[in-house]
C-alpha cells in the first residue's frame, strides 16, 4: 500500500501539483455553483427577485456555520491522515477517517434540530427585515433538513482528495452541481416554488453527492476505507483533528459572524438595498476564494505527505509553486473586478437600482483582493504542516481582531457616506491581516522545517 501512494513523494512537483490541483480547482468552482446558481435564479424571479435575493442572503450566516462544521472535522482530519500515510501508518490514517465520519453524523443531527427550532429567531438577528424574513424562513426550513448531506459531502470528500484521488473528489462535486443546475429552474419556475424550490434543489443535489462520496469511501477502490471497527470515537484520534480543523472552522464560522455584523450595519445605514448588495458581494468573493482554496487543497496532500516522510525539499518546492499560482490568480481576478464590476453584479440581479449600487460597492469591498493569494497560500500551508496554533492565530487576527471592530469604526469616521464606509472595512482589514500572516509564516515555516529535518 505504501508503494501505491508513494507517487506523492516521487513525481515531479509541478506535474503532481497540477494533477491534484486542477481536479480540486474544478471541484471548487463547481461547488461554488451550489450557492451561486441559486442566487442567480432567485435574483431573477419576476416581481420579487430583489427582495427574495436579499432574504436568501440573510441565510448565509447559517449556511456558513453548517459548512464550517464540515471543515472543522473533514479538513482537520484529512491532513492528519495524509501525514500518517507519509509515515506509513495506514492504521492510524483509517482510524482518523472513521472517527471523523462518526463525529460528522453527530454534529449534523444536532445542527438540524437547532435550525428547525430557532431559524426564524436567528434570521431576524442576522439582518432580516419584515420585508425579507418570509423568503429567508422558507429557504432555511427546507435547507435545514439537508444538513447531514452537506456535512458528509463536504467533510468526507476532503479525505478522498487527501489520498490523492483528486478526480474522484471533483466528480463528487460535479454530480451534485449538475443535479442542482438542472433542478433549480424546474423547481423555482416550473413548479412555482420560488425560494423553496432553490432550497429543495440544493439539498437534493447534496444528497446525490453524499451517496457518491460514501459509496467510494466504503468501497474497494479507496486506499483508506470507512470500517465499522474505527467508528467508535477516541479522544486521542479526534481531538488533534479538531485542533487542526479549528483554524478553518474559525475562518469559515467567523464569516457568519462577520456577515451578521455587515448585514446589521448595512440595514441601519443603507436599508434592504445595501443588504441585497452584500449578498452579491459575498457571492463574488466566494468566486474569488474557492479557486485559491482549490489550489491549496490540491497542494495539501503533497505537502503533508512529504512533511511526514521528511522530504523537506519537496515541501519547499510545493509551497513556492502554490504561492506563485495563488498570487497570479488573485491579481488577475482583482483586475477584472476593478475594470468590469457591472458584469459581476449583473449575474445576480436585473434590478437597475441594485445593480447601480452594487457596482460601486464591489470596487470598494474587493480593493485588496490582489493580496489574497499570499494569505491563502500561507494559511493552507500551516494546516498542511499540522500547525494548528498558527492557523488559528491567522484566522482570529483577520476576522475578530481586525474586521469586526473596523466594521463599526469606519462609519463613525466617514460620516458623509456611512454605507460605503461599512464596505471599506473589508480591504482595510485584509491589508493588515496579510501583513501579519506573512510575518508569522516566515517564522513558523522555517522552524517547522528545521525541527522536522533533525
Amino acid at each position: 500500500m505504501q508503494e501505491e501512494k508513494d507517487f506523492l513523494g516521487k513525481e515531479p512537483i509541478g506535474k503532481l501539483l497540477f494533477r491534484l490541483a486542477l481536479p480540486t480547482l474544478a471541484a471548487q468552482l463547481i461547488n461554488m455553483l451550489y450557492n451561486i446558481v441559486d442566487r442567480i435564479y432567485i435574483g431573477h424571479i419576476p416581481g420579487e427577485g430583489a427582495l427574495a435575493l436579499t432574504g436568501v442572503g440573510v441565510c448565509m450566516p447559517i449556511i456558513l456555520i453548517v459548512t464550517a462544521f464540515a471543515a472543522l472535522v473533514g479538513n482537520g482530519g484529512a491532513p492528519r491522515s495524509s501525514i500518517y500515510m507519509g509515515k506509513g501508518d495506514y492504521e492510524s490514517a483509517e482510524k482518523t477517517l472513521g472517527n471523523c465520519f462518526t463525529l460528522q453524523i453527530l454534529i449534523s443531527a444536532i445542527l438540524t434540530v437547532i435550525l428547525l427550532i430557532w431559524n426564524r429567531s436567528f434570521l431576524m438577528a442576522f439582518g432580516a427585515s419584515e420585508n425579507t424574513i418570509g423568503y429567508a424562513v422558507k429557504y432555511m426550513n427546507i435547507y435545514a433538513v439537508g444538513t447531514i448531506f452537506v456535512q458528509l459531502t463536504l467533510g468526507m470528500n476532503a479525505f478522498i482528495t487527501a489520498q490523492g484521488f483528486a478526480k474522484i473528489g471533483m466528480l463528487s462535486v460535479l454530480i451534485g452541481a449538475v443535479t442542482n443546475i438542472v433542478l433549480d429552474p424546474i423547481l423555482i419556475f416550473g413548479c412555482h416554488l420560488g425560494v423553496r424550490g432553490a432550497a429543495l434543489a440544493t439539498i437534493l443535489s447534496q444528497a446525490v453527492s453524499c451517496i457518491w462520496v460514501l459509496a467510494f469511501l466504503f468501497g474497494k477502490k479507496t486506499t483508506l476505507r470507512i470500517r465499522r471497527c474505527n467508528l467508535k470515537l477516541q479522544k486521542s484520534i479526534i481531538l488533534p483533528c479538531l485542533a487542526l480543523g479549528s483554524a478553518l472552522f474559525i475562518m469559515q464560522a467567523s464569516e457568519s459572524v462577520i456577515s451578521i455584523c455587515f448585514n446589521s450595519s448595512l440595514l441601519k445605514y443603507g436599508g434592504d438595498i445595501a443588504v441585497g448588495a452584500m449578498t452579491i458581494l459575498t457571492s463574488v468573493m466566494q468566486f474569488a476564494m474557492l479557486p485559491l482554496q482549490g489550489f491549496g487543497q490540491g497542494a495539501q496532500p503533497i505537502i503533508s505527505y512529504n512533511y511526514g516522510a521528511g522530504n523537506l525539499e519537496r515541501v519547499r518546492k510545493t509551497f513556492w509553486l502554490l504561492l506563485k499560482i495563488s498570487l497570479g490568480y488573485a491579481i488577475l481576478l482583482w483586475l477584472l473586478v476593478m475594470i468590469f464590476p457591472q458584469i459581476f453584479a449583473a449575474l445576480f440581479t436585473a434590478d437597475k437600482a441594485l445593480l447601480l449600487f452594487t457596482k460601486d460597492a464591489l470596487r470598494m469591498y474587493m480593493a485588496c483582493m490582489f493580496l489574497f493569494g499570499l494569505q491563502i497560500a500561507c494559511q493552507l500551508t500551516f494546516t498542511s504542516l499540522g500547525k494548528a496554533a498558527a492557523s488559528i492565530s491567522v484566522a482570529i487576527m483577520r476576522k475578530f481582531v481586525l474586521l469586526i471592530p473596523i466594521i463599526y469604526i469606519m462609519p463613525q469616521i466617514w460620516k458623509s457616506n456611512q454605507t460605503m464606509a461599512v464596505y471599506m472595512a473589508e480591504p482595510i482589514a485584509d491589508f493588515f491581516a496579510v501583513t501579519f500572516t506573512t510575518i508569522l509564516f516566515t517564522i513558523v515555516y522555517q522552524k517547522a522545517l528545521i525541527k522536522q529535518g533533525k
